[in-house]
């Protein structure tokens, strides 16, 4: 029999510990996982690792381990590499942008998700993103502008974790992050790339200026890049705290620049922006086999879709198949049609749409939906199911999320503590406007840009003061004797769901160590194609997964996953080689 501990589950629903608690009973009687062997880099080390990072850049790496190595906590290190990153990889995430962080407490047992994504201003409203005739803007017609632009969430969400978890005093975390934009840094080949094939960043004069040489080129590999403004806004920041982020100065500037935007200009009011809260959210848990797997629920559809897809894979023991095999491909590939059907249908702002969760992750629901997996035959395009408590929406369509931006770090500490952080600014370079020396979002072009279809709202429409339905999917896992066995995400707009679902399974079923699994080549359906990562082994499946009803594309998009998993010889650490970071332990 397996069981599970009584994790203490942060301001955790009754409704919630129902659910866990069902999950648990059916899960006892779930076959464990058979290929449980590790082949951990950690085996060989001199000693074990028992604090460590993984992030998306050596800089911000870096950063994260001196935090480390100076007693700070697995939040504090992330704070830090995060403003690193709101720098050197102005792309992807930074102050400017939200996340979702997943955090654990080795003390307590506790596991807490706090969200921080951006909300809607009042402005807002369900049309904003159709054309006078009624038709909807193309993506970059809405994307590029103020009116994409978020009331950026990141800030107030750090400060809240960190005044719960933090070791170190915030000011001191901000200080790599200053004397680096004071000092600059080289443009990394990846930031050099995306900004000499990008078309939109010269729109913005503040944009044009910070990335473009005089002679108006691209400014290429390996220049040094200073950024003095940033350097002030974190300064102001790291002595006054995220309300110094929320009003004067700093937010007065945000709001002028979406208001004033020569393309698109916003609504964003000084209110929208010191109205702002980050909140401490119920996470969304589900035992998988023998492990305990968790993560963000509403108004990210990560962790729920995660969770489904993993639920609805149960009764197939993976482990006794072949990895990446065409088997096991095509399994998880049906498993994901059906979760992303609901997805699709049910998620969004709980506080707005009222989303079933009980339902969606009811143990009996998952079964039932699992039994229209055929083991050889593929089932095309999936209905949505019909969950207890559904909410009464009948339709919601996919998103336009391109995955260029959003990063992932992951954090343990030498404690215990674990940290599982995925940061955005939407589309790569946001809203390609910049105040206060960094990148604002874009991440209102992740609401539907339609409200209703065929008469029926869309769970996912504009509304003010609504945060957009996600996909970002930091995970923490858990064995049966509650202790931390990996926290791991990544970047990739709505394929985040099926990287994470990949590299946990991976790592569960198949033994593979963290860098294996990160490495490994994913395999993603989004209830329409069956995508296989160009390049990679799996090309070869393409004829079998045919020949069972998949239609097959071959994509090159780059996950950018990043994880850590333990081991009894230590903590052992990945990073996506798709990207640029790095793993660093001590």
């Amino acid at each position: 029999m397996v069981l599970f501990p009584k994790f203490a589950l942060h301001k955790t629903s009754a409704q919630y510990a129902l659910i866990i608690a069902a999950a648990i009973l059916s899960a006892c009687a779930a076959p464990p996982a058979q290929n449980t062997s590790l082949t951990s880099k950690a085996k060989s080390a001199s000693k074990p690792l028992t604090q460590m990072i993984s992030a998306a850049n050596p800089h911000a790496a870096k950063t994260g381990q001196t935090i480390l190595q100076n007693g700070g906590s697995a939040i504090d290190a992330a704070i830090a590499a995060q403003l690193v990153l709101t720098l050197v990889e102005p792309q992807s995430s930074g102050i400017g942008g939200g996340a979702f962080l997943m955090h654990y407490n080795a003390k307590t047992g506790s596991i807490q998700s706090f969200d921080g994504r951006e909300t809607a201003p009042k402005s807002s409203h369900s049309k904003m993103f159709l054309r006078k005739d009624g038709n909807k803007k193309k993506f970059y017609e809405a994307a590029v502008g103020g009116s994409s632009v978020g009331v950026p969430g990141l800030l107030r969400m750090l400060e809240l974790a960190h005044k719960q978890h933090g070791t170190l005093p915030w000011k001191d975390l901000f200080q790599p992050a200053i004397q680096m934009a004071k000092a600059g840094f080289e443009i990394s080949p990846r930031l050099a790339g995306l900004i000499a094939k990008d078309k939109y960043l010269k729109t913005f004069n503040q944009t044009r200026a910070y990335f473009y040489d005089v002679n108006n080129m691209p400014k290429p590999e390996g220049t040094l890049l200073k950024n003095p403004k940033l350097a002030e806004s974190l300064r102001l920041i790291a002595s006054g705290g995220a309300d110094t982020f929320y009003t004067g100065l700093i937010a007065n500037e945000i709001v002028d620049t979406v208001n004033e935007a020569s393309q698109n200009p916003g609504g964003m009011t000084t209110d929208d922006m010191e109205g702002y809260q980050a909140k401490d959210r119920p996470p969304a848990c589900m035992p998988y086999r023998v492990w305990l797997v968790c993560g963000m629920g509403p108004p990210s559809s990560g962790g729920l879709t995660t969770l489904q897809i993993l639920g609805l894979l149960q009764r197939f023991d993976l482990g006794k198949m072949k990895p990446f095999g065409a088997k096991a491909v095509h399994l998880v590939m049906e498993a994901s049609r059906l979760a992303f059907a609901d997805r699709n249908t049910y998620m969004a702002d709980s506080d707005f749409i009222p989303v079933p969760t009980l339902g969606l992750l009811d143990p009996a629901y998952l079964d039932l939906r699992s039994k229209q997996i055929s083991p050889t035959k593929a089932g095309g395009r999936r209905s949505p199911g019909m969950p207890r408590l559904q909410a009464e929406l009948k339709y919601a369509p996919s998103l336009n999320e391109h995955g260029l931006s959003t990063t992932h770090l992951s954090v343990v500490d030498k404690i215990g503590n674990a940290v599982s952080m995925t940061s955005s600014i939407e589309n790569a370079f946001g809203s390609r406007m910049m105040s206060g020396g960094f990148m604002l979002n874009n991440q209102l072009t992740d609401f539907s840009f339609t409200p209703s279809k065929n008469g029926a709202p869309i769970a996912n429409r504009a509304e003010p003061g609504k945060r957009p339905r996600s996909s970002m999917s930091p995970t923490l896992v858990f064995d049966g004797s509650g202790s931390l066995v990996m926290a791991i995400g990544s970047p990739g707009g709505s394929r985040i769901i099926g990287y994470v679902v990949k590299t946990l399974i991976a790592a569960l079923d198949w033994g593979m160590d963290m860098d294996a699994a990160i490495d490994a080549p994913y395999f993603i359906n989004r209830n329409g194609t069956t995508d296989l990562e160009k390049g990679s082994r799996l090309e070869a499946l393409k004829p079998t997964l045919e020949a069972m009803g998949h239609k097959v594309k071959l994509i090159s998009n780059a996950s950018g996953l990043h994880g850590i998993r333990t081991t009894p010889q230590g903590l052992d650490g990945g990073a996506d080689k798709r990207r640029e970071g790095i793993v660093l332990g001590d």
